[in-house]
């Protein structure tokens, strides 16, 4: 019969969506409950400690809802909560950082990456943790500028100053991949690719995040039966759900609705 019960998602802003097509390209059955934290964002600056807190929060609305699994679709909440949500959730938990670092060492040919994120992320340590053992050597530098201009549209030129000043002198490592470690950094992708050039392979956490949400659905019985025709996914905006709509166009065909989170998030 299949689990009919939508997979939970959350993140600080519009950045996890890249996660959510991914994961529902590869897995056409499932319903999708997608919580963006805009009220809060951006996560990357605030104490650790308050971070954890928003993450047990919404997943505890998500589990409300009844997902099925949880996907924390933001690497900064990944670095100092997942193994809380991990330890104390009723159901599977699946984070970006180890899934998006195994696909780096993989992609890597000369084992030097670079890494991107939040000051959060970077700081964290969480990257080099996953890395451990991998014979990786890692470069991260703090870019917390790229993850709030994708969401604001920011102008072209804007946008390349800040890649230019923060992320390319990573190349100067010698790095042959650079791991995008916020979720919101693939909707700046051309623009890192065009000012990297060709020869750094650029990872996201979208495909690598898919493949372990089917694993572990797989693992524990819980993929949905196959439908005729796709369940419209729901997305909660803890903001202005009217300005957070035209990011939705990243979900391409997918049909979702966005609405307020209800009472009980609010901006710190």
């Amino acid at each position: 019969m299949g689990d009919p019960r939508p997979i939970g998602m959350f993140d600080s802003g519009a950045g996890g969506l890249t996660v959510a097509r991914a994961v529902l390209d590869a897995l056409p059955a499932e319903r999708l409950l997608y919580v963006a934290d805009t009220a809060r964002l951006p996560y990357g600056p605030r104490p650790a400690a308050e971070v954890r807190g928003f993450a047990v929060e919404l997943a505890g609305r998500l589990l409300d809802r009844g997902a099925k699994l949880i996907v924390v679709a933001c690497n900064s909440a990944d670095s100092v909560a997942l193994d809380t949500l991990a330890a104390t959730l009723p159901v599977p938990v699946v984070g970006v950082v180890a899934p998006t670092a195994a696909a780096a060492a993989t992609a890597t040919r000369t084992g030097v990456v670079g890494l991107i994120g939040t000051e959060m992320t970077v700081g964290s340590g969480s990257y080099e943790a996953a890395l451990a053992g991998t014979g990786v050597e890692l470069h991260a530098a703090a870019c917390p500028e790229l993850g709030v201009l994708v969401h604001t549209g920011t102008p072209a030129d804007e946008l390349r100053a800040v890649i230019r000043r923060r992320v390319v002198p990573l190349a100067g490592y010698g790095i042959d991949t650079l791991v995008l470690g916020c979720t919101a950094y693939p909707l700046a992708e051309r623009r890192l690719a065009d000012e990297l050039g060709d020869q750094i392979t650029l990872v996201s956490s979208a495909e690598p995040v898919a493949a372990a949400v089917r694993a572990a659905l797989e693992a524990d019985g819980l993929l949905a039966a196959p439908l005729p025709s796709p369940v419209p996914s729901e997305i909660m905006v803890t903001g202005d759900p009217a300005t957070f709509e035209r990011l939705t166009a990243v979900l391409g065909p997918h049909v979702a609705t966005v609405g307020a989170l209800d009472a009980g998030v609010r901006a710190g």
